[in-house]
């Protein structure tokens, strides 16, 4: 599959990527349109919890690559997303216990395609990111990734809160990255494990960190006090990998 994002224009354009089952990653839509086809349009989006981006017609034809959007248009993701129960299965057939990577809104394409890399390398069974506050699978993603989105399976979680509490039942560990932590090496990492990584800005959001059962540090001694959200999420990945298979 090649790295090129889909963008979509048009209201009959974009009720049919929605009907066809197409994962739409985000929605432009003229402020204040009310008509018939974009009323269908909203439907949809709401079904799928499609980000959706109310703008004015100023923005739209800045946006829009055919002078035609008739007032809306759509990216959908570069690649098809995965199931969470695919991310376990993966983990099943190789007779392993789960390894996953759980990203809080992480924004930046580059972050992004570097993790998923990471979960590759890694031996991670998957990624899991929020439908909102969240970067899709873009084109940029992809090349970051450096071809590792074709193995990774990456799913997409209307709420990461009670996602962590559903693998919870299916014997799973949380730890999450935060500088006021437990120093990573003095924590027990084996087992089936989440691994949280937030954004750069904010960190791990409170309630997804309340959900974690562990709060892991990674010890610094510089002149700056954080790590770039992507060499955190090697960093820690890789004393869980030192556990798991050291």
């Amino acid at each position: 599959m090649g790295y090129q994002e889909l963008t979509i224009e048009g209201r009959n354009a974009v009720i049919e990527a929605y009907r066809s089952g197409k994962t739409i990653d985000k929605l432009f839509i003229l402020d204040g349109c009310q008509d018939g086809p974009i009323m269908t349009i909203k439907r949809e989006a709401k079904k799928q919890d499609t980000l959706v981006k109310y703008v004015t017609k100023e923005r739209l034809d800045q946006l829009s690559e055919t002078g035609k959007h008739q007032g809306v248009i759509a990216y959908a993701a570069a690649y098809e997303y995965a199931e969470v129960e695919d991310i376990l299965n993966a983990a099943k057939e190789k007779g392993e216990a789960p390894f996953i990577f759980l990203l809080d809104n992480i924004e930046d394409p580059h972050n992004l395609g570097a993790i998923i890399r990471t979960a590759n390398l890694a031996g991670a069974h998957g990624v899991i990111i929020p439908k909102n506050r969240s970067v899709g699978l873009t084109a940029t993603v992809a090349r970051t990734s450096a071809g590792a989105i074709n193995y990774t399976p990456v799913a997409k979680v209307t709420n990461m809160a009670k996602t962590i509490e559903d693998l919870k039942k299916e014997g799973l560990w949380f730890v999450c990255a935060d500088m006021g932590g437990t120093p990573m090496y003095q924590l027990d990492l084996q087992g089936p494990i989440g691994l949280v990584i937030g954004n750069e800005g904010e960190g791990v959001g409170r309630l997804v960190k309340e959900k974690c059962d562990m709060i892991a540090s990674i010890p610094m001694k510089g002149d700056i006090d954080s790590l770039n959200a992507s060499v955190a999420a090697g960093v820690l990945a890789y004393e869980i990998v030192r556990q798991r298979w050291g």
